[in-house]
């Protein structure tokens, strides 16, 4: 089973993008912040993970730079989560390694699509 780690810090978007995301038949994991999402992924690397770009104390560009050092770190798909369709801050997450942007509020339709696209590419 695939596996998929949802890092955002408000919680009610991590219930319901888990929610969406185990009814397609992923487990998930969960974290508030962007630190601790590195420790997760230091334990055991997801497939995808799905990462909102305000996850404070650590910035998402510092997240996507720590994960992609670890052993292990290139492999999984990273979505950058964000309210704003800004090109130069969807430009700056590819840059610090993002694989694709997903724009919120996301529903179901929208994860899931995004989440076939990753699957089919991989």
């Amino acid at each position: 089973m695939k596996r998929c780690l949802i890092v955002d810090d408000a919680g009610v978007i991590r219930k319901v993008a888990r929610h969406i995301v185990e009814s397609l038949r992923f487990e998930v994991e969960e974290a508030e912040s962007c630190q601790a999402g590195v420790e997760l992924c230091r334990a055991a690397m997801p497939d995808v993970i799905l990462l909102d770009w305000q996850a404070p104390p650590m910035s998402a560009t510092e997240f996507l730079a720590a994960v992609r050092a670890l052993p292990d770190g290139r492999r999984p798909a990273i979505v950058y989560c964000t309210t704003e369709q800004d090109p130069v801050d969807i430009s700056r997450a590819y840059s610090a390694g993002a694989d694709s942007y997903l724009l919120k509020p996301f529903d179901r339709p929208s994860i899931e699509a995004k989440l076939g696209e990753i699957v089919a590419a991989a």
